[in-house]
């Protein structure tokens, strides 16, 4: 049973919505503020979050880091009307994993939150110990080290590169990615493939120095991305 955090302030949608995912049988807790929100998630395990961005306490993207800093292996899904890219960015770049506009279709959510909540699938990689140069990637125990330091990663962010990892030098498509990480029939834009990936290189570029070579996440521009030796030219 998954335990869900849903984050709304509108009473008819929150309803329909805790209704429903408790039908599908998860353990469901409606929250109306963003306060309310940090409380549950500073109390408990979460393994999903579903957060409206406009509630009447707090903004949205704020609640959104905070509760990243207390759920690190949290799912966090993003409720927005703001349909700006840039707003959906920021979101995405604060610590959400996903996001859906509004008006909800609560058919897309539903499965969202099922390909979310799916461990161990047919695209799943295999538990083990990948090695890259400089770069550790342990699927079994969900750690990333750089050199002898661990990374830490967000889900998505560590399933992304454990899909690059599995295939290294291999060049796979955005809708490959997009369906083995995210949902196997995503209907909505890729751009968060994109800011996964910027995270990703961010954090183990940051990670410090190390005596063999990482492997760098090359775009393939129309294309997708590869997960190459740092000694190929590119």
């Amino acid at each position: 049973m998954a335990r869900i955090l849903l984050v709304e302030d509108d009473p008819t949608i929150g309803k329909v919505l805790e209704t429903s995912l408790a039908s599908s049988g998860n353990q469901t807790t409606w929250v109306t503020h963003g306060r309310q929100a940090l409380d549950v998630a500073a109390a408990g395990a979460v393994d999903l979050v579903l957060l409206d961005l406009g509630l009447p306490d707090m903004d949205g993207i704020d609640v959104c880091r905070r509760i990243r800093s207390l759920q690190p292996a949290c799912v966090v899904v993003m409720l927005t009307a703001r349909q700006e890219e840039m707003d959906v960015v920021v979101g995405l770049e604060a610590g959400a994993d996903d996001y859906l506009t509004k008006p909800i279709r609560l058919g897309e959510l539903l499965a969202r939150v099922r390909a979310h909540l799916r461990r161990g699938g047919a695209n799943a990689v295999p538990a083990g110990v990948l090695v890259f140069g400089g770069l550790t990637v342990d699927t079994g125990s969900r750690r990333v080290l750089v050199g002898d330091r661990e990374v830490p990663l967000r889900a998505k962010e560590f399933d992304l590169l454990s899909r690059l990892a599995a295939e290294p030098g291999v060049a796979l498509s955005r809708a490959t990615l997009m369906a083995d990480v995210w949902d196997d029939h995503w209907m909505g834009s890729t751009k968060t493939l994109d800011v996964h990936v910027a995270a990703l290189r961010r954090k183990l570029e940051s990670a410090g120095p190390v005596t063999a070579p990482l492997p760098r996440i090359v775009t393939l521009r129309g294309f997708g991305y590869r997960l190459e030796d740092a000694s190929v030219e590119s």
